[in-house]
C-alpha cells in the first residue's frame, strides 16, 4: 500500500572545487533539515553543468537521509536527476533501491520538491515492503 508524506525542508548548498574546472562542471555539498512527516537531516553531493543555451542544463545528486518517516527511524538514499530545457524544469527524485536501513528497510518511492517564494516543501509517495535481509 502506498503511503504519503509531506512537509518542508531547509537546504544549504556549498560550492566545492570541481575535479576539472575547465570542464564547465559545478560541484556542491548538500545539507538539509526535513520537517513534517519526515523529520531528519541529509547530507549529499551535487554535480551540475550548464549549456551555452540560456536556461538549459542538468544536475545529478545523491543524498543520505537520516531520520524518522511516520514514526519509523532509519536511513535511506535519494537520487536526483534534474534537467532544464530552455527554462522548463524536469525533476526526478527517487529512493535508491535497497538503501533503507533500520525500520526503513524495504523503502521505495518518489519525492516531489516544490519551491514557492524561496520556501522548499516536499511530498513523498512511498511503500515499505517486507524484505528477506
Amino acid at each position: 500500500m502506498t503511503a504519503h508524506a509531506s512537509g518542508t525542508f531547509e537546504v544549504k548548498l556549498a560550492p566545492q572545487t570541481p575535479a576539472d574546472p575547465a570542464a564547465n562542471l559545478g560541484r556542491m555539498s548538500i545539507d538539509k533539515q526535513f520537517h513534517g512527516d519526515l523529520e531528519g537531516t541529509s547530507k549529499g553531493e551535487m554535480l551540475s553543468a550548464m549549456t551555452d543555451v540560456k536556461g538549459s542544463g542538468v544536475y545529478v545528486a545523491v543524498e543520505r537521509v537520516t531520520g524518522t518517516l511516520h514514526g519509523r527511524s532509519g536511513t535511506f538514499l535519494l537520487h536526483h536527476t534534474g534537467i532544464m530545457t530552455r527554462g522548463v524544469p524536469q525533476l526526478s527524485v527517487t529512493v535508491v533501491p535497497d538503501s533503507g536501513t533500520g525500520q526503513l528497510v524495504g523503502l521505495a518511492g518518489k519525492m516531489d520538491i516544490k519551491i514557492d517564494d524561496g520556501k522548499h516543501s516536499y511530498t513523498f509517495e512511498y511503500t515499505l515492503a517486507e524484505t528477506s535481509r
